[in-house]
């Protein structure tokens, strides 16, 4: 059993029949599958829209939250982002609600040089600075949770890093894996961070993020983590997606951190590619395997 399997199959004939019950002026419309994450099947629809179906019960509160907040953020988000439109409702065929977006276009920024990231290192650090200043009483208002994942108690992600480490041995060159294991046994050195609020993303990574034809970062997708807890869980893509040079752009927008942020942005900018790198090992998809290889390696540079 893996934390990404599914309580219910989702099917492209079920999707077609949600959809043209629900919403009968979508009828008519191609409707695709575009991909399959931990928490959701994503479908487009048209040349217009996206529709998100809970694979996981675990999903259905995060994406109510979503709905609910997604549209008090629009101004806080300076960055494009799928926008709420359909509202879909539980029903004896699908258990589930889910939602309809308006399409953003764009593909997973996997592969790209360093002169690519350094495009939208700016637009990053710019980006969490203004959603990171969202009233954070609005959003617990709107019933967002806080810190839901528990990033900030370093003990338990350092172990639960340490087990994926050793899952992950057979699929890493030696150096990677002892360059990891170094890193988690003599830099990760405090057990817990102290608190600090502001709105979070929550699950900002590569296949979270969506690039245009030159590599810049054109638009920013699943906001079903968002959550009220550190910055540092955020700053993350930071470490992950951009290297030494690029990261100091970022924080010439976002603004200084403390060591504490710091320390906890690099520590999940390690830990969510190793779970990503995990799925892809299963699945056997070799591309976002790499990709999540080269995040770590990033992650671990520099100071």
């Amino acid at each position: 059993m893996n934390q990404w399997d599914a309580d219910i199959h989702i099917t492209d004939a079920l999707v077609c029949e949600l959809i043209e019950s629900q919403f009968p002026d979508l009828a008519g419309l191609r409707i695709r599958q575009i991909g399959e994450g931990w928490d959701n099947a994503v479908y487009r629809v048209g040349d217009r829209y996206t529709f998100r179906f809970p694979r996981r019960s675990i999903a259905v509160e995060l994406l109510r939250t979503e709905g609910r907040l997604l549209p008090l953020l629009r101004d806080y988000i300076t960055l494009p982002y799928p926008k709420p439109v359909f509202y879909g409702l539980e029903s004896e065929m699908y258990p589930f609600p889910f939602l309809g977006y308006t399409y953003i276009p764009g593909t997973f920024p996997v592969g790209l040089t360093d002169e690519q990231r350094r495009l939208s290192a700016a637009s990053l650090g710019s980006f969490l600075r203004k959603l990171h200043s969202f009233p954070v009483e609005t959003a617990r208002e709107a019933g967002a949770s806080e810190d839901h994942r528990n990033l900030t108690d370093v003990t338990s992600r350092k172990m639960k890093m340490v087990d994926i480490l050793s899952s992950l041995k057979p699929h890493l060159p030696r150096k990677e894996y002892d360059a990891i294991q170094k890193y988690l046994n003599h830099r990760v050195t405090v057990d817990r961070i102290t608190p600090q609020e502001v709105m979070l993303h929550g699950d900002l990574h590569f296949k979270n993020m969506l690039a245009d034809e030159r590599g810049q970062i054109s638009g920013v997708i699943d906001w079903g983590d968002l959550n009220v807890g550190h910055p540092g869980c955020d700053l993350n893509i930071a470490y992950s997606f951009l290297g030494p040079a690029e990261r100091q752009l970022f924080f010439e927008q976002y603004g200084e951190v403390d060591e504490e942020a710091r320390l906890l942005a690099r520590l999940i900018g390690v830990f969510i590619p190793m779970l990503l790198l995990a799925q892809a090992v299963q699945i056997q998809d070799a591309r976002v395997a790499e990709e999540a290889r080269a995040s770590i390696r990033r992650a671990l540079s520099g100071d």
